[in-house]
């Protein structure tokens, strides 16, 4: 395990996940990491290993290490990783690190094991509803990240990766707070907001001895490499894209807490409010906090604007905002918790897995963004509210695309700036917003000068 063979290249064996396999399955698992599946593998393992990185932008990490590559073998003892040049902050004296072991293996299982098992790897044949929570349910099982064994206590906290000092030691008191109450964190897996809550828990999770809590992380193949697991993660599932990893979010919080981000933050919130606007969803009970410290206020004042010119005030219901107070926030979070338990009793509901919740097909097939289906959102009122919640959370996800994902910054690169048309109102509140972004250096990590790759006309 770990033995450094030369200068730069490493053999790892898995840690947890893909442990136990069958000769057949080793040779099926390494036959589908040679062949299409290979460049994605060698993207996402790279992540992995760059965890900590101060880059944000993937296309910037993969030519840093454009000569890094990864090779399965196997033995009857099992399952080897081979990495070439790969990071050395990955490295203890040629030893890799055992929470590294633990991720690299998790997204090896996630992107080729997982969905084997499942009899499909197109994600296109999951063209039903039902289908695509009945997948992602699996995916998350496969992971032993639901148990019915657990009453609910599972937090998803939401938020940027690039935020201030001050937002990054607030989201540590308030994962404090919630690790106090015994509570479960399960966030993007990534640094910033991403990290803070599990950092803070830790600390309370010590103190009453707690050596089970879930830190889990939730990510995909587009952003791991923006946003690479923190080391603090001990449960990663990588889903096949954005819309399924939103949807593992809602289906398994029990409560949920958005703290400052920027453009991906705002299309967490959007794709949550447009879910519980749906009329099948207006009894469920999930408690929502936007929370920050005093210096964040106004980011949450802009952004329950945006909601109320863009969505209505109807839509400010479903969340409610406190500042400066992580002791009232994890309060909060654990009385709604213990509501949504006894609903769920009475209803005969699972604690693990909200299947109880409305999430519509069009929420649910992946949105690719490029220059012709960005300039052809529709964000305008002439819609119903809920469609137009869902065209300004792909509007967000195309600037996020462009901002960090190795297509979208390519293709940006390439084409110019992605093109979004609206009514002049939601344009108005558009741009406000993401022109607040940028001020407050919110668009990427604050280590270069933000050159917008979108225009809004």
């Amino acid at each position: 395990m770990g033995k450094n063979i030369s200068k730069s290249v490493y053999n790892v064996s898995p840690h947890s996940s893909l442990e136990l396999l069958s000769i057949n399955e080793m040779r099926w698992l390494i036959e589908k990491s040679e062949g299409e599946k290979h460049e994605l593998i060698r993207r996402c393992v790279l992540a992995v290993l760059n965890s900590g990185s101060k880059l944000d932008n993937a296309k910037e990490i993969l030519e840093k290490y454009h000569d890094f590559d990864v090779k399965l073998s196997w033995q009857r003892r099992g399952i080897r990783f081979e990495l070439i040049n790969p990071p050395t902050e990955a490295f203890v004296d040629g030893e890799m690190i055992l929470g590294m072991r633990e991720h690299l293996s998790a997204m090896v299982r996630d992107l080729i094991y997982s969905p084997s098992l499942f009899g499909t790897n197109n994600n296109h044949k999951l063209s039903e509803g039902s289908k695509i929570t009945d997948y992602i349910f699996r995916i998350l099982r496969n992971a032993e990240t639901v148990s019915p064994s657990r009453r609910p206590n599972l937090v998803v906290c939401w938020g940027g990766h690039s935020i201030s000092e001050k937002e990054y030691k607030y989201t540590k008191k308030v994962g404090y707070e919630f690790g106090l109450r015994g509570l479960d964190i399960c966030t993007g897996c990534g640094p910033g907001v991403m990290k803070g809550p599990m950092k803070g828990a830790t600390i309370s999770h010590a103190k009453h001895r707690n050596t089970s809590a879930l830190y889990l992380g939730i990510t995909e193949p587009g952003i791991i490499a923006s946003e690479p697991p923190n080391p603090i993660v001990n449960h990663l599932v990588v889903m096949p894209d954005i819309e399924k990893r939103l949807e593992a979010f809602v289906r398994l919080a029990h409560a949920i807490v958005i703290f400052p981000g920027g453009v991906g933050t705002a299309e967490e919130l959007l794709y949550l409010i447009g879910i519980l606007l749906h009329p099948k969803n207006q009894s469920i009970p999930l408690q929502v906090i936007l929370t920050g410290p005093r210096s964040s206020q106004s980011y949450f004042e802009q952004m329950d604007q945006f909601i109320k010119d863009t969505l209505g005030e109807e839509a400010t219901r479903f969340y409610r905002i406190i500042i400066d107070n992580p002791c009232q926030v994890a309060q909060e979070v654990k009385k709604s918790i213990q509501n949504l338990t006894q609903f769920r009793l009475d209803h005969s509901d699972s604690f693990h897995f909200n299947w109880r919740l409305k999430v519509s097909d069009t929420w649910q097939r992946p949105f690719e963004p490029t220059h012709k289906t960005m300039k052809a959102l529709n964000l305008s009122k002439n819609q119903p509210v809920h469609e137009l919640a869902l065209n300004l959370r792909k509007a967000f996800s195309g600037i996020v695309s462009g901002n960090v994902k190795p297509n979208g910054v390519t293709a940006v690169e390439k084409h110019g700036p992605f093109i979004l048309h609206g009514s002049q109102e939601i344009s108005h509140s558009l741009d406000k917003l993401l022109k607040s972004f940028i001020a407050e250096k919110r668009m990427t990590l604050p280590t270069r000068e933000y050159v917008p790759c979108y225009r809004i006309e």
